[in-house]
């Protein structure tokens, strides 16, 4: 379909030509489905946006200024627009009552286990301590930041190997202390 056949139509609609309106809706309508689906990820919603959609383009067309912009653009940020606000009024929707009100965390460790966590801390800080500093900052870098051993030999500027031999002393340094 060309562009000035849309907007030929388009133009046909806002004076209140409903055959324009059919054909147009039967031309453009899988163009705007399409970006409706992949925005809402839901057929169902894709296909009652769409039609809210048309009803839209009937009440707008006479806004539509031929010439100045393209046609098949105006359609489609009109259905993206229109996607993109259902999706914003979405409102999560419990599953049930008892899930409303469920305010427990069971991801939050007890009380009990808070202390152990923070005990072992204490522990592995203490051993990381016992280490040349410059290899605890390497294990440090590595385990807790997420750098990659080719990440750390870039940064301490030290031949790969180096830095997995430091690691891997380090390590088995920790293991040992840690077994005390």
């Amino acid at each position: 379909m060309q562009s000035n056949d849309i907007e030929g139509l388009i133009n046909r609609v806002a004076i209140g030509d409903r055959a324009a309106f059919i054909s147009l809706y039967k031309m453009t309508s899988p163009k705007l489905m399409g970006i409706c689906l992949r925005i809402l990820n839901n057929r169902g919603d894709a296909e009652d946006a769409v039609q809210e959609i048309y009803v839209k383009v009937w009440q707008r067309s006479r806004t539509f200024a031929a010439g100045s912009s393209n046609p098949s653009a105006w359609l489609a940020t009109i259905a993206r627009n229109h996607a993109i606000d259902l999706i914003r009024a979405r409102k999560p929707v419990p599953d049930d009552l008892e899930a409303a009100y469920d305010v427990a965390d069971e991801t939050m460790p007890s009380p009990e286990a808070q202390v152990g966590i923070k005990d072992e801390g204490r522990r592995i800080d203490k051993c990381l301590a016992e280490l040349d500093p410059i290899h605890a900052g390497a294990v440090r870098r590595a385990y807790v930041e997420g750098l990659s051993y080719l990440e750390l030999s870039e940064q301490m500027k030290v031949p790969l190997n180096t830095v997995r031999t430091w690691l891997r002393r380090s390590l088995l340094k920790l293991r040992e202390c840690m077994q005390r």
